[in-house]
């Protein structure tokens, strides 16, 4: 029997016909939550209308009750604010599984014109903000927005067959919805389990786990030990570090699998931070045109970015990953663990990402960021704090929401994910090695703040605030010492460039941001860029 399955998301995202159309091609019994609260007596519209507060407890007291008989399995639409309110979210997520229909403000105001009345539409763009980080909090978040009902169905059944395959202890995971590639990223405790690992890559013919000298020291015996449920593997290590994400390294992987006997039915494990994961996830794009892989990312930057997403690369001397491909994982395990064994400069670069999550997020994130400052500043080999798995959580949460509308940057929703990265980029590669890429993206997220004002009329307190979030976390905040020339040169090499333009993140406010075109002569009057005469 399934688990029960729970759609929510704003109004006119098409929960309610998404779920006749499920439960019509599986069998399966069909609710809608409105309905069983107009059971009572008194049209939804009118009930909120007159006393909204009063259609909240009616709305939770509905729910309850669903659950309690949902033994069957059925497929349940929810309200727009259902998610929203007490503790709803938590009960349904306890119960099963709950996707979040997406749908752009516009669009849903679009398709709620000529339905009947919706009391909440006059301030939809308002409420959508607001709701956005709580839909986000879904198993998985499926976008509608320029889809059929049938493709928006076939994409949720996809997202239920891969929770679904989940060992129990895992299905708390986020599931990064791209239909039948879709996949678990899931937040342990502990490293990954042998069930997860068997789960996701069944059984290859051979497997290689790619790490480097520093993690293989602290994480290779459990790893190995995990992966012994899927079978027998072989370890390649490399040096630590952004050097070994080069042609040589990629060249010397790709070759001592081949003379390995590894095939198209082998897989590749890669266990270790951002540069492991780029270049393992490189090596399995590419190798016989691709193999299966998964990813065990062991610092935040790589728990909360680079692992997810399915970006894989190499570097260039003109700048970081120029050469690349986009290759997803069958699976992304994250073992806070192994965040106890990080240095503690590269515990605090995490931060960097962090905070960028806090800014694109909302203001909810930034307080729950702040909230682990402490740790990020302290002693070595120090247990995370809890809100640390919450943070890693909602970010992970955020970037598998934007890659499922956007996987291969084709609409400009994943460009988001640049924020702080263009002049982060450009600081890090200039910096030739002094700064880790965290800290770069600090200093970049300065340099965003900075931009935003000038151009978007963005209060120019936020970039204090940033600068003092970056101190409290141990981070770089002073950027004008990175500012040299040669970032110009890197800029103006982006992989985002159009043309003469950079395509820019502006930070309207915490949790406000959007995708611009910048001159790259604008930036560098903003930033002071120009070289020294």
């Amino acid at each position: 029997m399934p688990a029960p399955l729970f759609l929510i998301g704003f109004m006119a995202a098409g929960k309610t016909s998404v779920g006749r159309a499920i439960a019509a091609a599986t069998g399966r019994r069909f609710l809608d939550l409105d309905d069983v609260i107009a059971a009572s007596g008194e049209p939804v519209a009118a009930l909120v209308a007159r006393d909204e507060p009063e259609f909240r407890r009616r709305e939770a007291a509905a729910l309850v009750a669903v659950i309690a008989g949902a033994a069957d399995g059925p497929v349940i639409a929810t309200g727009g604010g259902a998610a929203v309110f007490g503790d709803n979210l938590e009960r349904m997520r306890a119960a099963g599984l709950v996707v979040a229909l997406g749908v752009e403000v516009r669009e849903a105001e679009r398709r709620a014109a000529g339905g009947p009345p919706r009391p909440l539409l006059a301030a939809a763009a308002t409420l959508a903000a607001q709701r956005a980080p709580v839909y986000r909090r879904a198993h998985a978040v499926v976008d509608t927005t320029a889809h059929s009902i049938a493709e928006v169905a076939s994409s949720v059944q996809a997202v239920e067959r891969t929770w679904a395959g989940l060992p129990a202890a895992n299905r708390d995971a986020t599931i990064l919805a791209l239909g039948d590639r879709s996949y678990p990223v899931t937040v342990e405790t502990a490293t990954a389990s042998g069930a997860v690992l068997h789960a996701a890559l069944g059984t290859p013919t051979k497997i290689a786990v790619i790490t480097d000298r520093n993690v293989a020291a602290a994480w290779l015996a459990p790893t190995l030990a995990a992966v012994a449920a899927v079978g027998p593997a072989e370890v390649i290590e490399i040096e630590p570090g952004e050097a070994s994400k080069a042609f040589a390294v990629y060249e010397r992987l790709c070759s001592e699998l081949v003379a390995r006997g590894f095939d198209r039915g082998s897989a590749i494990v890669a266990l270790g931070g951002g540069v492991v994961g780029d270049l393992a996830g490189f090596v399995a794009a590419t190798l016989f045109r691709g193999v299966p892989f998964v990813q065990l990312p062991t610092t935040i930057v790589a728990m909360t970015d680079a692992a997810i997403g399915g970006k894989t690369a190499v570097d260039l001397p003109a700048g970081k990953n120029l050469v690349g491909a986009f290759w997803q994982p069958r699976l992304v395990a994250c073992g806070l663990a192994t965040l106890m064994t990080l240095p503690g400069r590269e515990r605090r670069a995490g931060f960097g990402e962090l905070w960028k999550y806090a800014l694109l997020d909302g203001p909810d994130l930034w307080r729950t960021v702040a909230a682990c400052a402490a740790w990020a500043a302290g002693s070595d080999q120090c247990a995370p704090p809890p809100a640390l798995r919450t943070v890693i959580d909602r970010s992970i949460s955020y970037k598998a929401a934007i890659v499922a509308r956007d996987e291969r940057e084709q609409t400009g929703h994943r460009a988001l994910l640049n924020l702080g990265h263009t002049i982060g980029h450009a600081i890090e590669s200039a910096s030739d090695g002094a700064l880790l890429h965290g800290e770069a993206v600090g200093l970049g997220l300065v340099a965003a703040c900075r931009i935003s004002t000038a151009v978007a009329g963005t209060r120019s307190e936020l970039e204090r605030e940033v600068t003092e979030a970056l101190r409290a976390t141990g981070l770089p905040w002073d950027l004008a010492p990175w500012l040299t020339p040669d970032v110009l040169a890197r800029v103006q090499v982006d992989k985002k460039r159009v043309g003469a333009n950079l395509r820019f993140v502006l930070i309207r406010d915490v949790g406000v941001c959007e995708v611009a075109e910048i001159a790259v002569t604008e930036v560098r009057r903003i930033l002071r860029l120009d070289p020294s005469p």
